[in-house]
C-alpha cells in the first residue's frame, strides 16, 4: 500500500488528535458501520447491471439500436462500485477530521481491504486458468504464465496493449485493478488533502475544494489519451482515467459530514436522465470507436452524475421507498455476494452460452442469459463467498 511520510506506523494522520477544532460533531445517528443495509442493496443493482451488460454483448445486442445502446450503458454499474468505495472508504478519514479524533489506522485499513479482496480474487484466477486449460472458448490471449503472473498481481492493466493479456474468463477484472490502485492511493490523497491542504483542522469547504482539483486528473487524462500516443492505450484502464467516480464518493463523504440533504425524487431523475442522455450518440457509439476527444468526458460526467445520483439519496436524506426496497433482506443478502458474483459471472456466462444453451456468439435472447446466468452463479459466487470472506 502507498503511504504519505506523514503517516506514522500506526496509521495516525499527526495534526488530527484533541487541538483540532471542527465545526460540527457527527451524531450518533451517522456513526452506523460502513456497510449500511441499503448501500449493500445497491451494491447487488451495480452487479446486476454489470452482468446485464456481458448478456447484451454476449448476444449480439448492442448492435440494436438505442436499446443497444442502453445495454451498453448497464456497464454504468462499474462507476457505481467506485462511488460506493470513495464514499465508504473515505468516511472514516472525515470522519476522524471533523470530530478531532485519531485518523484510521493504515495498517489496519490496508489489511482490511486486502483480506476482504484477494482470496477470493486468487481462487477465481486459479479456478478460470485451470478450465481453460480444458476449454477452448476461442481466442485467449491471457492464458500464459505472465498472464497468470499479472492477473494475480492485479497488474494485467498496465501492459501497453490490454489485449495482450486478456484473459476470456476475467475480462472485467480490470475494474478490480482500478480499484485497488485506488485503495493504495487513499491513505496519501487523505493526508494530502487534509494534513496539507486542510492543515489538519475541519475545513469542509477547503476539503471540497481540493476533492474538486483531484478530481480534474480526470478530464485531462481522458484529453492527453485522445490527443495522439502520449498515452498506451491501455490507459484508459488505469485509476487517472476513473479517478473522478471516487472522488464523487470523497465528496458525498464530506457532504454527509456537514448534514447536507438532497431530495431523493430530484436525483432519482437526474440519475434517469443521465443515462437516457449517454446512451445517445453524444457520448459515442457503443459499435465504433470514439472518433471526438470531447466524447469520453461527456460519457464520464454523465456516468458519475447517475452513480452520484442513486447513492445520494442512501447517505444524504432520510428514509425513502428506494432505500428500503435497497435494504429488504432478499437483495442485501444478494448485495453481500455481489462481489463474488462479479467475479465469477464471466465464466459462468461463457460456459452457460456455449454448454447449456448452445448458442453460437452473438445470438440468443439477452434475458434468457442474464436469468440463466444468474441462477448459475449465485449458488457458486454463496460457496465463495462462504470460503473466502473474512472470519
Amino acid at each position: 500500500m502507498v503511504q504519505s511520510q506523514a503517516v506514522v506506523a500506526d496509521g495516525w494522520i499527526p495534526g488530527f488528535g484533541v487541538d483540532a477544532t471542527p465545526v460540527r460533531t457527527i451524531s450518533a445517528s451517522d456513526t452506523r458501520g460502513d456497510r449500511t443495509a441499503s448501500l449493500t442493496g445497491l451494491r447487488a443493482v451495480a452487479a446486476l447491471l454489470i452482468l446485464g451488460t456481458h448478456a447484451a454483448y454476449g448476444t449480439g445486442q448492442l448492435t440494436h439500436g438505442y436499446i443497444g445502446s442502453l445495454y451498453a450503458h448497464l456497464e454504468v454499474g462499474v462507476p457505481v462500485f467506485f462511488v460506493l468505495s470513495g464514499f465508504l472508504l473515505f468516511r472514516p478519514w472525515v470522519r476522524a477530521a471533523a470530530n478531532g479524533t485519531r485518523s484510521p489506522s493504515v495498517s489496519r485499513y490496508a489489511h482490511r481491504r486486502v483480506r476482504r479482496v484477494l482470496p477470493a480474487y486468487v481462487v477465481t484466477v486459479l479456478v478460470a486458468f485451470l478450465l481453460y486449460e480444458f476449454r477452448d472458448a476461442g481466442p485467449n490471449p491471457g492464458h500464459t504464465w505472465l498472464g497468470l503472473l499479472e492477473h494475480l498481481t492485479l497488474t494485467q492493466i498496465y501492459e501497453p496493449v490490454y489485449f495482450f493479456v486478456m484473459h476470456q474468463g476475467l475480462t472485467q477484472t480490470w475494474s478490480l485493478a482500478v480499484e485497488f490502485a485506488f485503495y493504495a492511493a487513499l491513505p496519501f490523497l487523505a493526508a494530502l488533502l487534509l494534513r496539507v491542504l486542510c492543515k489538519g483542522a475541519w475545513r469542509p469547504g477547503l476539503l471540497l475544494l481540493g476533492l474538486a482539483g483531484v478530481a480534474a486528473i480526470t478530464p485531462v487524462w481522458l484529453m492527453l489519451q485522445n490527443a495522439g500516443e502520449w498515452l498506451p492505450s491501455s490507459a484508459g484502464m488505469w485509476l487517472p482515467a476513473h479517478l473522478l467516480y471516487f472522488v464523487g464518493g470523497m465528496a458525498l463523504a464530506v457532504l454527509q459530514a456537514v448534514g447536507t440533504r438532497v431530495n431523493g425524487l430530484v436525483v432519482g431523475a437526474l440519475a434517469v436522465l443521465s443515462y437516457l442522455i449517454v446512451s445517445t450518440p453524444i457520448a459515442g457509439d457503443v459499435n465504433f470507436a470514439q472518433v471526438t476527444p470531447w466524447q469520453p468526458l461527456v460519457k464520464s460526467a454523465l456516468y458519475l452524475t447517475f452513480a452520484c445520483a442513486v447513492v445520494a439519496p442512501l447517505v444524504l436524506s432520510g428514509g425513502s421507498g428506494y432505500g428500503r426496497f435497497l435494504g429488504v433482506r432478499p437483495v442485501v443478502w444478494l448485495g453481500e455476494i455481489s462481489y463474488e458474483i462479479f467475479l465469477l459471472h464471466v465464466i459462468v456466462m461463457e460456459v452457460a452460452m456455449t454448454t447449456v444453451l448452445q448458442w453460437p456468439a452473438f445470438t440468443g435472447s439477452m434475458p434468457v442469459l442474464f436469468a440463466v446466468t444468474l441462477a448459475m452463479t449465485i449458488p457458486l459466487a454463496w460457496l465463495l463467498h462462504r470460503w473466502t470472506r473474512p472470519i
